[in-house]
């Protein structure tokens, strides 16, 4: 069976995913762009924007394991737009008209809606559905690649809560958000269940990898 991974997940030292406030122009909220600057200065990154440069070394490392062998992507609401973006019928997510999936995505919503075909190999599906279900179908999509669970904390928490995940990467971001959403709310105990190694990087960065026991 195909795996269930999360790669690059940002996080504070206090644990927020995501800072306070998002909207259509900031949307990690008061966090602004401080919880990734270490992963669009990779290589990959910018390769993958057509740019020259970035960093190589370790953060780049990690970085790069965020596609091969991906066959699809669950996301939750919050990742796909800024509040709001249910009442505007034209929103097809923060990525322009060729997003950087090239998967079919499935969107978590209460609220779902058609189908939206994209270029370069995205589809974004709508559903309201549990963890498993929405598992079910995407790795169905999937044809035997694994599944991304792309974010936000949100969904990263409900998908480790109900013991979906076999691989995921965090990357602590050495700043103090103090507001937001954290990721670990409620998920005590996640070393009995998961095997975790932490890499310190020249960065500042420290990439926490867990992966399941017993799979």
């Amino acid at each position: 069976m195909s795996d269930v991974r999360i790669h690059n997940l940002a996080i504070s030292l206090d644990g927020f995913a995501t800072g306070d406030g998002q909207a259509l122009d900031s949307p990690f909220g008061h966090a602004g762009e401080r919880l990734h600057e270490w992963f669009v200065s990779t290589r990959f990154f910018r390769a993958a924007d057509g740019l020259p440069g970035g960093t190589f070394g370790a953060d780049n490392a990690f970085a790069e394991r965020h596609e091969p062998g991906i066959g699809a992507e669950i996301m939750g609401a919050g990742k796909f737009g800024p509040p709001g973006w249910h009442d505007d019928p034209d929103w097809k997510g923060w990525w322009g008209p060729t997003p950087p999936f090239h998967t079919p995505v499935f969107v978590l919503t209460h609220r779902p809606r058609p189908s939206i075909d994209m270029e370069g190999g995205t589809t974004y599906h709508f559903l309201d559905a549990t963890p498993n279900d929405a598992l079910e179908q995407a790795r169905e999509a999937a044809d035997g690649a694994d599944v991304r669970i792309g974010g936000g904390p949100t969904v990263v928490r409900s998908f480790l809560a109900a013991g979906l995940v076999d691989h995921m990467h965090v990357a602590q971001v050495p700043i103090v958000l103090g507001r937001g959403v954290r990721l670990w709310d409620g998920l005590e105990s996640l070393e009995e269940t998961y095997d975790i190694e932490a890499v310190s990087t020249p960065s500042g960065i420290t990439h926490l990898t867990f992966t399941a026991k017993n799979r």
